[in-house]
């Protein structure tokens, strides 16, 4: 067999992106094209007391233009997730009200964009307004609902007895700051209607089925009748899987209008009006006994939602798959703030919760004199304590071996302010890491040539991380063929679904179809090697064998708990004079199941850790108290790591195939490298400085006072 998988293969889609040809939602070139230019509130609360349109109207260029008051139609969407999902449940221009700043309320559209967006100036609004709530401080709690079925409130054993009982306890708050997406690709969105009852749309989408299923729903169509083309995304993290009210506001216009529409945010609209990841609090109580058992956990959580969707940042859901304790409470609370939607954001939940965790970890292991590798060692759960199902294929102790060992934590002191290196004090910390391993059904078509290329096509979809590739590595190794022979084609809903790109669950939904669906190729041409199959293929005359094959979760999901794992090690210089840190050295293991691309798998733990890094050190967003805009509104302003951040990032695999999991063995990368990483540099902190940092970001100021 020709083995392919594991082995660092260069991306397929390396060359159309850094040579330009690849095609990014609002660089397709549409005959008639006409442009739409957003008018967004100036408030954050309140309602549109009116509205003079009358000197945009009458503007060089200018279509029409739309505000509540002739907001084109639009109807509402089941918004169940499976059926159709849009990311704010109140629909664009549905009435006069506005909920928080930036929301759209108005949309210009004209022959070029330099006159749509002359002419969005020129509408004239009076508010009637109303004091906003924007920081988490004035915000009234409460429990938070249910979200896609799931429960947060959950108990186990006594927890008060648990923490009497012990003879050490930690309890401490964290706090995360609002982040944003900050994706190099801009939302956008063009709309291309053929008559009132076919739709082409070209949008940056992470899941394209979905997407079809929802517009059809919002326009009254069957989902045959909505086409969707994503080939490519400029990174998405999760603020790109449905349908903004940007993108449905476009559409409805566009088929009222009957030409084709587009509409891009500029940085400040993707700032207030595509979603970021809440800022969160959360306390954390730890008890143990003397040997550094622990008895209790306690996570309780608190984020912040708009007026226009709910949505929790789920940050206990890690912590009953983290660390065994008889006695386990989990809690989440929800408040609702004048600020654009938050949503899905790269390891949403398992993020923050371990950055709280894992912090609480550390202060635990210094508070007990133990080495905190050990401490995780000793309280690892064999269990996922909420679902009472065992771990496949865990290896989380490799990862911590296998880590301490190539950072040579052995040689660490237990002793703050210990490390000294060129006037600098060094730290030395730790965190682990940890994410579900999903997946989703999907579907592909694989087509063997008589030259003996090979074509393979699913509307799955790669925002960045290495579908392309994926998906080419296991067909070569499945039909014994070179991965330059093989052609991948995605993105688009004419094809075969390939499922959600979320989640990292892209490669374990896809390559399990990819491989049954070359398997099928090679029964019907009744072969057992491509090259036999292509010798009988150019004798019959005819243009290619070909297979269409799905995969879809079985029964596994009521015997097993699927989870990957990870630990980071990181070594910090910190300036205390100008608080000044710089991250100078990294570690990371990673059990993932089977490694499919060694190449690309390490690139996105690599990235996962950068993002990490930039949430640990520079990333918040804030909003004015007054008028409720995001202050940072571009990529100038919102600070995220450079090249001189970051220090060489050490990646390493260990575990083996979960095949308990799927027929590949694979489970996801995308998500798991950002988890634990904040924890690990303030960990680093402590050690160096002995200042416990117990909100993010660490910036200069924390590292001074």
């Amino acid at each position: 067999m020709n083995k392919v998988i594991g082995t660092a293969v260069s991306r397929k889609d390396g060359r159309a992106k850094v040579t330009g040809t690849a095609t990014y939602a609002a660089e397709h070139q549409i005959p008639g094209l006409i442009h739409g230019y957003l008018v967004t509130a100036t408030i954050a609360n309140g309602r549109i007391k009116s509205i003079d349109t009358s000197a945009a109207q009458k503007a060089p260029g200018v279509i029409a233009v739309f505000t509540h008051k002739n907001a084109p139609k639009v109807f509402t969407p089941a918004n169940n997730f499976m059926t159709s999902k849009i990311y704010e449940a109140r629909l664009p221009l549905s009435d006069d009200k506005v909920h928080y700043g930036g929301q759209i309320i108005g949309l210009v559209v004209a022959d070029t964009l330099e006159r749509s967006r002359h002419a969005a100036h020129l509408v004239k609004v009076e508010y009637e307004t109303q004091k906003p709530v924007v920081e988490a401080k004035n915000a009234t709690f409460k429990e938070a609902p249910p979200q896609m079925g799931e429960e947060f409130k959950f108990e186990k054993g006594q927890f008060a007895a648990g923490m009497a009982n012990a003879a050490t306890k930690i309890e401490a708050t964290y706090t995360t700051s609002t982040e944003l997406h900050a994706a190099m690709e801009p939302h956008a969105t063009i709309a291309q209607w053929q008559g009132q009852d076919s739709l082409t749309v070209y949008e940056p989408s992470q899941w394209v089925m979905g997407c079809q299923r929802t517009y059809a729903d919002l326009f009254g169509l069957p989902a045959e009748k909505v086409r969707i083309v994503t080939p490519f995304l400029g990174g998405g993290f999760g603020s790109k899987a449905f349908p903004w009210p940007h993108g449905i506001l476009c559409t409805a216009a566009a088929r009222q209008l009957q030409r084709p529409l587009k509409v891009v945010l500029h940085r400040r609209q993707v700032t207030a009006n595509a979603g970021h990841r809440s800022e969160t609090e959360q306390t954390i109580r730890l008890a143990a006994n003397a040997d550094g058992m622990l008895s209790a956990i306690s996570h309780e959580a608190k984020s912040c939602t708009s007026p226009v969707e709910s949505f929790s940042e789920p940050c206990t859901g890690i912590t009953p798959a983290m660390y065994a304790a008889p006695n386990l409470r989990l809690n989440q609370e929800l408040a609702v703030m004048n600020v654009g939607t938050p949503t899905f954001m790269r390891a949403p939940g398992e993020n923050p919760g371990m950055w709280a965790m894992e912090s609480a970890m550390d202060e635990l292991a210094w508070a007990l004199k133990l080495d905190p590798v050990e401490l995780r060692l000793k309280n690892e759960t064999k269990e996922h304590q909420k679902k009472g199902l065992p771990f496949s294929a865990k290896h989380f102790a490799d990862c911590l071996k296998v880590g301490a060992e190539k950072f040579g934590w052995k040689d660490r002191k237990m002793e703050t302010r210990a490390l000294t290196r060129d006037g600098k004090l060094i730290g030395w910390g730790m965190a682990a890491a940890t994410f579900p391993g999903l997946r989703g059904k999907a579907s592909v078509k694989v087509r063997l040539l008589p030259d003996g290329k090979v074509h393979v096509l699913t509307s799955g979809n790669d925002m960045g991380t290495g579908s392309y590739t994926v998906v080419a590595v296991t067909a070569a190794e499945t039909l014994g063929v070179p991965v330059e022979n093989v052609r991948v084609e995605m993105g688009d809903s004419l094809l075969p679904d390939g499922g959600l790109a979320g989640g990292s669950m892209m490669t374990a939904s896809l390559a399990p179809a990819v491989m049954q669906a070359c398997q099928d190729v090679l029964k019907a041409a009744n072969c057992t090697t491509a090259s036999d199959a292509c010798a009988a293929l150019r004798q019959s005359g005819r243009a290619a064998f070909e297979a269409t094959a799905s995969s879809a979760p079985g029964e596994e999901g009521k015997k097993w708990a699927f989870q990957s794992w990870g630990a980071h090690f990181c070594e910090v210089a910190v300036d205390e004079e100008i608080g000044r840190l710089r991250v100078t050295r990294w570690v990371s293991v990673m059990d993932v199941g089977r490694v499919m691309n060694a190449k690309t798998a390490a690139s996105q733990v690599r990235g996962g850790v950068i993002m990490g890094i930039g949430q640990a050190l520079m990333e918040e967003c804030h909003f004015d108290p007054n008028l409720g805009n995001p202050v940072v509104y571009d990529l100038a302003t919102y600070h995220f790591p450079a090249h001189a951040d970051i220090p060489r990032i050490e990646v390493a695999f260990v575990g083996e195939p979960d095949l308990n999991f799927n027929p590949v063995g694979a489970r996801g990368v995308g998500e798991i490298g950002i988890t634990g990483v904040s924890a690990a540099v303030a960990n680093a902190v402590y050690h160096a400085t002995g200042k416990r940092l117990r909100s993010l970001p660490l910036t200069p100021d924390k590292l001074i006072g």
